[in-house]
């Protein structure tokens, strides 16, 4: 299938399918007139890394245990636990300053209503 095709079928922009072929993530074929053509895994490729991403994750994180998921059960890719459990800190460090950024405003809300 041409890249407009597979475009249409996973939602994602040709540019993005272009990026995802970039970083290794997803491979074409040039015919002779340079058209990339996908072969029907293509479509699952992209589906699974928009999944990824949609979790947070980096195209190069994701390019770290992509083919061993297509493969197999993710239970069974050993990459991938670390990752997430990197990307649960990072979310965690980011709830609790956010935490206290909404405290500091509600704090400064206060003080700004008591003084009127």
């Amino acid at each position: 299938m041409k890249i407009g095709e597979l475009s249409k079928r996973t939602g994602a922009s040709v540019r993005s399918l272009r990026y995802y072929e970039q970083e290794g993530l997803l491979a074409s074929v040039r015919m002779d007139n340079g058209y990339r053509t996908y072969n029907w895994v293509a479509e699952e490729q992209v589906r699974t890394i928009q999944f990824y991403l949609s979790l947070g994750l980096t195209t190069e994180q994701i390019g770290s245990f992509l083919n061993c998921v297509l493969k197999n059960k993710e239970a069974f890719c050993a990459e991938v636990l670390p990752i997430y459990e990197r990307k649960l800190q990072e979310i965690d460090a980011q709830l609790l300053q956010l935490g206290q950024i909404r405290t500091n405003l509600l704090d400064r809300i206060r003080s700004i209503q008591e003084s009127q």
